[in-house]
């Protein structure tokens, strides 16, 4: 005769078991590996364009911080973000998706990062960037001739990093905020990930391409 002691859960509360194992499995992945966003502004044209869906990963970071050239996510530093790019999810269903990883999150900015502690970063020279006294060719640039709009001469902290986006005609980003209590330097404690998968629009679907343009630039 077979065993009938051990009886399976009603249907309702397997969904509801299973249901709560994917909310915890979500939110594992979402602070250790892999966290959703979309693009708020223009200012990382044409790298990427306004509402991509974009995937970061974290698991890079585990072990070291953010390197020069690298596209990061990061937490709004204080006031670097407009009332509108601070938007939330319109409605409870996907801001309880966002909480937990599974609604692409607002609130943070992605700019590429030019400077890391140690790094004397100055504008420019022949219109390009030095980095510790070499020249960047930036191809990823919009616009190669917009970057000494804003002048500066900065040397970055440890800990700290110095970002500005590709799109540098229409981007506020650490020249913009040398004035700020934080000098227009980003906490490193701030980084969210690096951008790594483009989800949307699936016509432009894929990793996100790295960057040789910083090779040759010699530590501090």
């Amino acid at each position: 005769m077979p065993d009938t002691s051990k009886r399976s859960l009603p249907v309702w509360q397997e969904s509801i078991v299973l249901v709560a194992v994917a909310m915890v499995l979500a939110v594992v992945v979402k602070t250790f590996l892999l966290q959703a966003f979309y693009i708020p502004s223009e200012s990382m044209e044409p790298t990427m364009l306004v509402d991509d869906k974009i995937v970061v990963q974290k698991v890079s970071y585990w072990s070291g911080g953010p390197q020069r050239g690298d596209i990061v996510v990061f937490d709004d530093p204080g006031g670097w973000l407009s009332a509108g790019q601070d938007a939330r999810p319109g409605n409870v269903v996907q801001r309880a998706l966002e909480k937990v990883g599974l609604f692409p999150s607002g609130g943070h900015l992605i700019k590429r990062v030019i400077g890391v502690g140690g790094d004397h970063v100055v504008c420019c020279t022949a219109g390009r960037l030095t980095v510790n006294g070499t020249a960047v060719d930036e191809p990823y640039l919009m616009d190669d001739t917009s970057t000494a709009q804003t002048p500066f001469d900065v040397k970055v902290p440890s800990g700290r990093l110095w970002v500005m986006g590709d799109n540098r005609g229409d981007s506020s980003a650490s020249p913009q905020h040398i004035g700020d209590p934080g000098g227009g330097f980003v906490p490193e404690s701030t980084v969210v990930g690096e951008a790594w998968l483009r989800l949307w629009p699936l016509g432009r679907a894929g990793f996100v391409d790295g960057t040789s343009a910083f090779d040759d630039v010699p530590s501090p």
